[in-house]
């Protein structure tokens, strides 16, 4: 749903050595999205399922948050950092994604 081009000029990486590793970034942000939002990801280009449902159509906000979680992972491999002052970074993917979420009620 997002090309592979678009991830790599997002992580300034002009080299096809990682495009495995960029992928399954990719494939895993989307995934997260869909697990953290409860929704399940239509392409922009495909007609959305007769009843919606759930279902979202891949947008902008949507795109740039699993952006900025890709670059997260691929700038910072392991989950632990040492050697370092400790701080949560604010994680704007929330913000981007938090809209989106589907609550049963």
């Amino acid at each position: 749903m997002i090309d592979l081009s678009i991830v790599k000029v997002h992580l300034r990486v002009d080299h096809d050595d990682e495009d495995a590793l960029i992928e399954g970034y990719r494939d895993a942000a989307l995934s997260a999205f869909e697990t953290w939002t409860n929704r399940t990801l239509v392409d922009p280009a495909e007609a959305l399922p007769d009843p919606v449902g759930n279902a979202l159509r891949l947008s902008k906000s949507i795109q740039q948050g699993a952006l900025l979680l890709i670059g997260h992972w691929y700038g910072g491999r392991e989950a632990v950092v040492i050697g370092t002052i400790t701080a949560e970074l604010p994680m704007a993917t929330n913000a981007l994604w938090k809209p989106h979420r589907w609550v049963n009620v």
